[in-house]
Formats: structure tokens, sequence, C-alpha cells
């Protein structure tokens, strides 16, 4: 008996770790069930939020003065990329929309600038333009738009593709171009506001041929009359301290005003300023499109199941004010003070109708602005004005004394000559030679600082400086023959404001914070690129990146 006592241990010990075995198996097995199902989670709704003409530096400028649910809100419990460039130029609205939310620059998705020359239609057109669309919601042609000229997919787009269209899209912005671009092909609705005589949000039949009864109850609300009212500084007018002086020479005011000063009394400004359009350039523009964005996610009950929505939002007022009072302006820290509550407004509307923790916000911005040349110049900066017109004097001039023809240019914008390619042929001159003709006249014009042919952006590769901005903007089909770029701090347009679309710093960097489901917490100073947050996003919702898409994911910001 004594001597079956050792085996008897030792089979009593095998079982044990065999059971041991079983148990670490199944710890392991529901281990790794709990780490990809936390994987496999998606946000129950996206807020892409873009703030027109947003420079970085206003989230630092205006810190100490915003509250604590807001900008502060998604810097200190999100993820904050303090080095975010756009990749490409021109930093304009509507290529900006549609880097943010395709992933890739103008070369691909085709969106070169807000208006640009069309070399088949032989004219300028605008980036939403639809003449094979009917306005819903008003008669004006304001409501003929659709995003039919971008060539590539959205997030937005391959959201409703993966979900089977059981995803709901919808943007929402004062300008056409901010509600259409990130809402993208596929969306359920893009809604953006008409001014003038109406003060009301619209659409057109690319979406869809009727609104719902909700946005007609919005709009038959009157919801623009409550913001015609006297525009005053939210606190006292001498502790704006982070903008210069409120009367200065540098701002324009509203037609049917002497100054631009505070107060702004609006109802009587609003005959001589387009009517409910004079709201754009407020920050009551801000908080139009903040209500709607509520009554959006409201109504259409965004967030409430275990599809993911999104809903992208665009602030476009503060690019209105920027433009008119200038980067240091009162009227533009006014401005983002108030657009802080209203970023505020739309947090908690979130967090009671989807809930804490169920949905993931970024917020960024189609580019920046240049500090006004005149004030920069009182300052000792750098700085000054280009006169268009002068400049096409100037090539016209050359080539008619050299060529004996001063038609062979047919357009000059967008820092872009395009050339007429029949008149050239019929000459039988070499459109190489007469495009670095061009490039030596344009590098010897003053205030020009590069000068970049056709040839060289499609016969070469950039990688890095201001060559690799001008070609990732460069689209083969519809940009010019010669690309020129303006020296730092000179801009071609009125003595008064500000105004975008270099490749300098002032214009490349924005904001690019996220926050919520998914999302660490912390931040990074390592150089990230706007066409970087779709395929971020497309990560964390699990779908495939947009067609298009050369940007990466930044993996610090999530959490699996």
């Amino acid at each position: 008996m004594k001597s079956l006592l050792p085996i008897l241990s030792l089979c009593l010990f095998l079982v044990s770790c065999a059971t041991l075995s079983r148990k670490q198996d199944n710890h392991s097995t529901t281990a790794t069930k709990t780490l990809v199902d936390k994987e496999l989670k998606r946000p129950k709704l996206v807020v892409g939020i873009v703030v027109d003409q947003m420079r970085y530096d206003y989230l630092s400028r205006f810190y100490n003065r915003y509250s604590d649910g807001g900008f502060k809100r998604l810097m200190r419990d999100g993820f904050n990329c303090t080095n975010n460039h756009y990749n490409y130029v021109p930093t304009y609205t509507a290529p900006g929309h549609a880097s943010i939310y395709t992933g890739t620059s103008p070369m691909n998705h085709g969106i070169i600038g807000n208006n640009w020359y069309d070399k088949v239609e032989d004219q300028m057109i605008y980036n939403a333009s639809d003449d094979n669309v009917l306005p819903v919601g008003t008669t004006s042609d304001d409501g003929k738009m659709s995003p039919y000229r971008m060539l590539t997919t959205t997030v937005t787009d391959e959201l409703e593709l993966h979900t089977q269209s059981r995803a709901k899209v919808i943007g929402v912005s004062i300008k056409d171009r901010g509600a259409i671009l990130p809402a993208g092909h596929a969306a359920d609705a893009a809604y953006w506001y008409r001014g003038s005589d109406e003060g009301t949000f619209i659409t057109s039949t690319f979406y869809r041929d009727e609104l719902p009864q909700w946005v007609e109850n919005y709009n038959n609300s009157k919801p623009s009359s409550q913001y015609a009212k006297e525009w005053n500084t939210l606190y006292p007018v001498e502790t704006y301290t982070a903008s210069g002086t409120d009367l200065n020479d540098f701002e324009r005011a509203p037609r049917g005003k002497e100054t631009a000063t505070f107060p702004y009394d609006l109802p009587a400004l609003m005959e001589k300023n387009g009517g409910f359009s004079l709201l754009k350039g407020t920050p009551y523009g801000n908080s139009l499109v903040a209500d709607f964005a509520i009554a959006a996610l409201k109504n259409e009950q965004m967030g409430m199941d275990d599809i993911p929505d999104f809903l992208a939002v665009s602030f476009s007022s503060t690019d209105y004010v920027g433009h008119q009072y200038g980067v240091n302006s009162v009227e533009l820290e006014d401005t983002y003070l108030r657009l802080d509550l209203e970023i505020e407004r739309l947090l908690n509307e979130l967090d009671q109708q989807v809930g804490s923790g169920n949905y993931t916000v970024f917020l960024t911005a189609d580019h920046g602005a240049v500090n006004n040349p005149a004030y920069l110049q009182s300052q000792g900066v750098n700085a000054g004005y280009m006169d268009a017109k002068e400049l096409e004097s100037y090539l016209k001039k050359h080539l008619k004394n050299d060529l004996g023809n001063d038609t062979y240019i047919k357009n000059i914008s967008n820092n872009q000559v395009f050339l007429d390619h029949e008149k050239l042929k019929a000459a039988k001159l070499e459109t190489g030679y007469i495009q670095e003709y061009l490039a030596q006249l344009l590098i010897d014009y003053p205030q020009i600082d590069k000068v970049f042919t056709r040839a060289s952006l499609t016969n070469s590769s950039f990688t890095s400086g201001v060559g690799a901005l001008i070609q990732n903007g460069f689209h083969p089909k519809r940009s010019g023959d010669v690309v020129f770029v303006i020296e730092p701090g000179v801009i071609v347009y009125s003595r008064t404001g500000s105004t975008h679309g270099s490749p300098q710093s002032y214009d490349t960097h924005v904001p690019l914070l996220f926050y919520g489901a998914g999302i660490q917490q912390g931040h990074t100073t390592d150089r990230t690129h706007i066409i970087d947050i779709a395929p971020t996003i497309s990560s964390l919702l699990k779908i495939s990146f947009p067609n298009g898409a050369t940007g990466n994911p930044i993996s610090e910001v999530l959490k699996y």
C-alpha cells in the first residue's frame, strides 16, 4: 500500500496541474476576448468640428479667458497635437475642409481653391456649384450646390459605405462648402445658411427633395431674428488685453458705421449689409450653427444606437470676422470667447444626449491667417501688399515686347498662371519655353519669392520645403502652368483685415484636438498633418480609409 502512495501523489499532482492549466487558459481566453471587444468597440457618434481661420496660437493667446468646459476641456481631457500643419498650398476654406475629411491633399481630391479657373469651361468656377441640382428650402441659387467636384471619398462616405447607409451623416455650417465637403457624397444631409431676407438653413436636391419637418419647424421659428441685436463685448472692452486697441487703422467697419468699434447696432446696420447675412460676420453666426447642430443631434436621434453616426460642424463666422477686423482685433477675441461657450454648450448636449464616453470629438481648422501687414509694418516687421492687376500688366507688357503678343495668358488666379495652349500651338511656341520665360519674369518681380513651372511639378518629386507644399496642392488637370509664391507677410488683399492662402506657418499651423471615446489623454509636439485626421478617425471607427487617403493614423491619439 505504501508503495502506491508516490504514484497516487503524482496522479493528484498531474490532475491539479491540468485543472490549473485549464483555468489559466480560460482566463487567458477571457482576457483576450475582453481586449478584442475593447479594440472593436466604436463610438456611437463622431463630431468633427472645424473652426474657420483658426490659428493655433488662439488656443494659447485666449486660454486664460476660456471657460473650463469648452476649448480647455478638449485640451485638458483629450489629446492635443500642438505641431499640426497643412502639407500643401493654397490654404483656403474649400481645400481645407476637403483635405480634413478625405485624408489627402488637392493633388488627389481636386479641390484646388474656393474658386478656380476651369480650363474646359474657360471660366472661373465655384468649388461646390452644381447646376444639375435644385435648391431646397429656398428659391435662391445659393441652394444649387453639391460635392460633385470633389474627386475622392471622405471618411463620412466610407462610414456610410461600411454600414450600408445605416449610419447617419449630417453636415452643418454657415458656409455651403463648410457643410457639403465634410458631409461628402453619401451623406444623409448637409445644411448651410441662407442670409439676406431669409435667415434660414437650406440644402439641395443632391441630398434630399424636401426639408425634414424638424428643419421646417426650425426655420419657421425665425431663428435669426433673436440674434439681430446689439453686439457688444462679452466683458468690459478694456479687459481685452490679448488684442490691440478697439479703435485702430487696420480694421474695416460695416457699411453704415464710421468706425470698427464696439458696440455694433446690428438691426440698424442690416439694411446696408445684406440683411441677415450681416450675422455671418458676428459671433451670432456661430450661435446659429450651434443651435442647428444641437437640433439635428436631437431630432435625428444621432448616437442613439450601436451604429456610429457622424455630425460634421463647421463654425465659419470666425473667418468672416477675421477677414474684416483682423487677427489682432478685439472683435476676433470676443468672437473666440463666445465660440468657446458655444462649444461648451455643444459638449454638454452631447453628454446628455449620447452620454459621456460614447462619443468622440475632433477639432481643427481649415487654415490660419496672417496678421494685417500694415500693422506688422507699424511694428517694424517686413510685410506689405502686392497688386494683382499690376502683376498681370507687367507680364503682358513683356509678352507684347518680347514675343509680339500679350494674349498667351488666359488667366491669373490663386497665384497660378494659365496659358492659352491653342494660341501657343498656332504660334509654334513650345509650352515649356513659355513656362520658363514667365518663371524668370515672375522671380524678377518684387515681392515674389519662389516660382514653379508645370514641368518641374510634374517631372520632379519634392520631399520637403515649399516645393513639396506646392506639389501637394497641384492637380495635374485643374492647376495652372506656372505657380508663384509671395514673400512672407505680403498679401494680395485690402489694407484692412486679414487673409490667408500662403505656405507660411501663420497659415499652415492650426489646432488639432481629439477628445472622448477611444482617445488617449495627452499631447505631442511631433509634427502631424491635416491629412492624418481622416485615417485616424477611420481607424477609430474600424472602417476603410477614404479612397485617396495619403495621410497616416496618429497612433499616439488612439487607446487601442
